[in-house]
């Protein structure tokens, strides 16, 4: 069965590991018969600072946001690949979603699930992301309590409805060997080949 995938590059560098595990990911999909958008972070031209405007008085989106947010909606299937900083999302992407996720777009305060959070507004929609790191995995877990996954699936996609999302962590991103890097690849062939 094919999809409406969105990819998202969440990486703020022109050239980077994640646009290229994107753009695997991406050309595999629409060879096997998906519908595929693409949006690399360092194209979207916008001011990654909520700033005081506040859910009251929020700032206009810029047309980036606007078609972004277009994507989201159309998907049903969200593709997110980014690197790991100072154990964190990089600084232009948490501001891309401070910006993008506001009520009455992708979720509605006059609406309450059961537990009284918000009612999300991109419900049936799954996820994926896909993680670069140098952290190992078992570090990740007990040192750090996978905190990063955990706002990802939970606080960030969950929130709004993107539900389940799917981790894949690929580990030694700094300096990886040419044969790490093919895996990687071939990886992301299989995941876009299948939709996952």
């Amino acid at each position: 069965m094919t999809k409406r995938i969105f990819i998202i590059n969440g990486h703020p560098g022109t050239a980077s590991i994640s646009k290229d595990l994107t753009e695997r990911y991406a050309d595999a999909a629409t060879r096997a018969g998906h519908q595929v958008r693409i949006a690399h972070l360092p194209d979207l031209r916008f001011d990654s600072d909520f700033g005081e405007g506040g859910y009251q008085a929020t700032k206009p989106l810029e047309p980036a946001l606007e078609q972004f947010l277009d994507d989201l909606h159309w998907s049903e299937h969200v593709v997110l690949a980014a690197p790991m900083w100072w154990g964190g999302l990089p600084a232009k992407l948490k501001g891309l979603f401070d910006r993008i996720l506001l009520p009455g777009r992708t979720f509605s305060t006059r609406g309450k699930t059961w537990l009284g959070f918000p009612q999300p507004m991109l419900a049936g929609r799954t996820g994926r992301f896909i993680l670069t790191s140098d952290t190992p995995g078992l570090y990740m877990h007990c040192l750090y309590g996978n905190a990063l996954f955990r706002q990802v699936r939970s606080q960030i996609f969950s929130f709004v409805g993107i539900s389940p999302t799917k981790i894949t962590h690929l580990i030694g991103a700094s300096h990886p060997k040419l044969k790490t890097l093919d895996r990687w690849f071939r990886r992301m062939e299989r995941l876009g080949t299948l939709g996952a």
